[in-house]
């Protein structure tokens, strides 16, 4: 009953992100949010992301600790990092 549903009922999913070698910029969240708009939701988005971000009711941690204290959509991502949505909605 949370953010699975938009996915296809797919509650985990591992992603390889490419090497960003001689691209201008690291990958930042603002990139993975939207990278999982285009490519992994399967319906209304309008739940998951607003604009180039997670909608309010949507927790984000990377690496178990809440995304606001690492910078939110400008955090770099890392090798091995772990990113988790929470819905805080409907029961999570």
């Amino acid at each position: 009953g949370g953010v699975e549903l938009l996915f296809n009922n797919v509650r985990q999913k591992i992603i390889e992100i490419p090497s960003r070698i001689n691209l201008p910029k690291p990958t930042t969240m603002e990139d993975l949010i939207l990278w999982i708009k285009d490519n992994l939701l399967q319906e209304r988005s309008e739940l998951f992301v607003s604009g180039n971000t997670v909608r309010p009711g949507i927790l984000v941690l990377i690496n178990d600790t809440d995304w606001e204290l690492e910078g939110e959509l400008e955090y770099e991502i890392k090798d091995n990092d772990d990113i988790v949505f929470i819905s805080t909605l409907h029961g999570g």
